[in-house]
């Protein structure tokens, strides 16, 4: 079983490109925005300084919440670029990424939306045009494997259009094998392999438009797939009664602790946010798709992992955050539950930490609380266990999730095996 998990062979992210297109000050002319609005961009103000300074602050910013993920890839940005400067970027990366996946990130919060023929817009030298940029152009010049963020509105018209890219070259390349089929040898093998190593995370699908919502930040679909925490925390403070007994966001983005300690709020937090959505992913994804997204390349792990806690919060907002290769809708299920319990166990015990430096953090995992009693589990023959929600058996948790699962027969129930989530060797 262990063998079939195993990737004989690894992709890793090791060049990232970064594209900023806010020309701060100026609104595209396609966006009406509502006041108030949403203005945090990487969690900075754009208009709390000169928009020099602050598109520089927002570039800084972003590649400190990548590093995050990915401390060891090589980072190269530009600001409001031209073709020009997109293009010497990508044909950088490539180069320095040799057969590695880069990631292109691409905000285009200050240009207009995507068009239908699959183009996004950067500027002329003089910042006095919007100019196209064909992502078939993009794409040749980034090539493969390659990632895509796209927090831009609509998308989802550059999904199509990648998508029609794809189809058309995998026609051709089986229209040239068809001609040459006599004479092709063992070297001919179907449609490029090397197309299926696009993927892309997009923000809202070809008709959306991104949330203006006050309570979120501008970035909301890169502040969650880069500070999955901070931005989970503050939007459940929105929408919980806490935020009546002193609870604020402030006081959220203040939480204590290192995510690499689990012994620290924060760390509780990171661990139990990387299991539930692990745990989701396994849920509701074809085997070899998990294998791929979420087993394969540790940032693309963590970008997926990420991007299912942009769909809830963003489809609450009034818009669905899309994905190639595409992911089912996840935003409703139950172990979003058990994410909820935990960030509230631990906020409630905010106030107290913040306020007295003696006072010791009570661990509030939600795996701990199903542990008390073993009716809540059960498992398979392959190690697969089924945690009941609700009424119901709602979900299936593999022990590759990074927390433990135990597994024991359980007295008077035949076949049956009772699971527990615990640290190893210890029983709760």
């Amino acid at each position: 079983l262990v063998s079939k998990w195993r990737q004989k062979e690894k992709l890793k992210t090791t060049s990232v490109a970064l594209v900023l297109c806010l020309n701060i000050g100026v609104d595209p002319p396609d966006v009406i925005k509502i006041s108030p609005c949403a203005r945090l961009e990487c969690w900075v103000d754009p208009m709390s300084a000169q928009p020099a300074k602050a598109l520089e602050h927002i570039g800084k910013n972003l590649q400190a919440q990548y590093e995050r993920w990915q401390p060891r890839a090589k980072y190269k940005m530009h600001l409001d670029p031209t073709v020009e400067d997109v293009k010497k970027l990508c044909l950088s990366c490539r180069r320095n990424a040799k057969n590695e996946r880069v990631l292109f990130h691409y905000n285009g919060h200050g240009v207009p939306r995507p068009t239908a023929n699959g183009e996004i817009w950067v500027f002329n030298s003089r910042y006095t045009q919007y100019i196209p940029l064909s992502i078939y152009e993009l794409q040749s010049w980034l090539g493969t494997p390659s990632i895509y963020v796209l927090d831009c509105s609509a998308a989802g018209l550059i999904i199509n259009a990648i998508r029609q890219l794809m189809d058309q070259r995998s026609n051709d390349a089986l229209r040239g094998m068809a001609g040459m089929y006599a004479g092709a040898g063992a070297g001919s093998s179907g449609a490029p392999d090397h197309l299926k190593e696009i993927i892309v995370l997009g923000a809202c699908g070809a008709g959306e438009q991104l949330p203006q919502n006050p309570d979120l930040p501008a970035d909301v679909f890169t502040a969650c797939l880069t500070t999955p925490i901070k931005v989970a925390l503050r939007w459940f403070c929105s929408r919980s009664l806490m935020r009546h007994d002193g609870l604020t966001k402030d006081l959220t983005d203040r939480i204590p602790g290192k995510q690499t300690d689990r012994k620290t709020p924060l760390g509780e937090l990171n661990w139990i946010f990387t299991a539930i959505t692990d745990t989701i992913a396994w849920n509701v994804l074809p085997r070899p798709l998990f294998q791929k997204l979420f087993r394969s390349d540790l940032l693309v792990a963590s970008l997926f992992r990420n991007f299912l806690l942009a769909e809830r919060i963003m489809t609450a907002a009034g818009c669905t955050p899309v994905s190639y290769p595409r992911l089912p809708p996840t935003h409703q299920h139950p172990m979003w539950q058990a994410w909820d319990l935990a960030a509230e166990m631990c906020l409630v015990q905010l106030p107290t930490l913040s306020s007295d430096q003696q006072a010791e953090f009570t661990p509030s995992s939600e795996c701990w609380q199903l542990s008390r009693g073993e009716s809540y589990w059960r498992c398979n023959s392959s190690g697969v266990c089924s945690c009941w929600v609700g009424e119901r058996w709602g979900c299936r948790c593999p022990a590759m999730t990074g927390i433990v699962v135990r597994c024991r027969k359980t007295t008077g129930n035949t076949g049956i095996t009772g699971c527990r989530y615990d640290e190893p060797g210890h029983w709760f």
